[in-house]
């Protein structure tokens, strides 16, 4: 319940910085990718923000023998960077640039009201179900 609770509180921080900051305005973050025209720069400090949060929290936590609510860290074993994370972040980051959402963006403008965000969330589990659709065909191929 703890757990639940904490993730539903991180959850409204972060929406609400999302909403105050206006990066759940699809045209405030195309802006920003429009340097030539009109071209506005608060998308950089927002993530600047974040990196700067995110930056000092690793230092505290890391700190830690284990996280608050966990016995343990959890952490990738991957560290290597392979065509599927490339793909990925371009795929990523072309949906990002062609509808102004990112899923972090885009949960809460679910709430504003507006049909954008629900053809972007479309697109997203379009994309999320396409993406298991072909690895679950991969995976059920007989090996040769």
């Amino acid at each position: 319940m703890l757990k639940t609770l904490s993730a539903f509180i991180i959850g409204l921080i972060f929406g609400t910085g999302i909403i105050l900051s206006g990066m759940a305005n699809p045209a405030k973050v195309l802006n920003f990718f429009d340097v030539y025209g009109t071209w506005d720069p608060s998308l950089m400090f927002v993530m600047g923000g974040a990196l700067v949060v995110t930056t000092i929290g690793y230092r505290l936590v890391f700190q830690m023998n284990h996280p608050l609510l966990e016995s343990g860290f959890s952490l990738p074993a991957r560290k290597d960077i392979d065509g599927k994370l490339i793909l990925g972040a371009a795929t990523f980051g072309i949906g990002w640039g062609l509808s102004g959402f990112c899923p972090g963006g885009l949960i809460p403008a679910l709430g504003l009201g507006s049909i954008e965000p629900l053809y972007a969330a479309a697109g997203i589990i379009t994309g999320i179900l396409a993406f298991r659709l072909v690895t679950q065909s991969r995976l059920n191929q007989p090996a040769t």
